[in-house]
């Protein structure tokens, strides 16, 4: 888990698996602990019928069954959907929510925990995907009831993996501050957003992808939302090669892991989030891309080194 905050599990916070990675939930409050945690689930629930490609129910599913025809969809996924399309905007394509066939095809159809007891997994990676659209070809109109009409090309499988993630950790900790009327941390794996006022000794978070990696204990100073993407992570083999999640969108195959991970401080996960992948898809021209954006930021090398930009905020 890339995200950690530094507090100790205790009374005030409580942690669970979802989506192949840990969720956990710390409260200003200990007595609004419980209530938290059933509003967080409750809305993860919720974005996972909507937007997961490992569950034949969910929407998405459903948009790749439509092939190309127009489909009504919920608020919830034209929300996610809008929120993909406007990280594809500010990224040049960077982060791109029709990658999912593609991933498919390289042997991540299933939930990352049960890749490689799959028979696929012996079978060799595709060296060539062939794309059928890209984001500028999905078509989202909104409809006066809430709704919306979403067109998905046909052999287009929508992956909202990252940004709905992100998404998640955002509402989540607002529907907590809001709701509760506490101060919250809500951790989705990577991604980690705070709301409502801070404790008094405001909130610490360790970043670190993994046992034995480069560690930065930072404190949130004005920022109220960390995310980091990593190569490390969601990891599977296929045909004897090492494959992890971050594609890029032109070559359809998984980045050059020049980066380990990249981490992000902004204002909120999505920004973070969409900052992130994009640098590991930008490779050597992260710094400068991250450096422009003027957000702080952490990039841990190949070799294990440490670039940090625009005062990463390191306590």
């Amino acid at each position: 888990m890339p995200l950690l905050d530094n507090l100790p599990l205790g009374r005030a916070a409580v942690q669970w698996p979802v989506w192949s990675t840990t969720a956990r939930v710390v409260t200003t409050d200990p007595r609004a602990t419980t209530s938290a945690r059933r509003l967080v689930e409750e809305r993860l629930a919720a974005v996972d019928l909507a937007a997961s490609r490992f569950r034949p129910d969910s929407e998405v599913r459903g948009l790749e069954a439509a092939h190309g025809r127009a489909v009504r969809v919920s608020a919830l996924l034209a929300e996610l959907v809008q929120v993909a399309l406007d990280a594809a905007t500010a990224t040049d394509g960077d982060v791109d929510p029709t990658l999912g066939t593609q991933l498919s095809a390289l042997g991540y159809d299933r939930d990352i925990s049960l890749l490689d007891a799959h028979p696929q997994a012996s079978r060799p990676p595709l060296v060539s995907i062939r794309r059928q659209a890209q984001w500028r070809d999905l078509t989202l109109q909104q409809e006066p009831d809430g709704d919306a009409i979403l067109v998905v090309p046909a052999g287009v499988l929508l992956d909202l993996g990252a940004t709905a993630k992100a998404w998640a950790a955002d509402r989540c900790a607002v529907d907590v501050a809001e709701q509760l009327g506490c101060g919250v941390l809500v951790s989705l794996g990577g991604d980690l957003r705070v709301a409502g006022p801070d404790p008094d000794d405001g909130w610490t978070v360790l970043v670190q992808d993994g046992q034995g990696q480069p560690a930065s204990t930072i404190r949130l100073h004005g920022a109220r939302a960390v995310a980091t993407s990593s190569t490390r992570s969601r990891t599977w083999r296929r045909g004897g090669r090492d494959l992890h999640h971050v594609i890029d969108p032109i070559t359809t195959l998984p980045v050059d892991p020049v980066w380990r991970t990249a981490s992000v401080a902004a204002t909120t996960c999505v920004q973070a989030n969409t900052l992130t992948t994009s640098a590991l898809v930008r490779r050597k021209e992260a710094p400068t891309m991250l450096r422009e954006r003027g957000v702080a930021a952490r990039l841990v090398a190949r070799d294990g080194s440490v670039t940090t930009v625009n005062g990463w905020p390191a306590t």
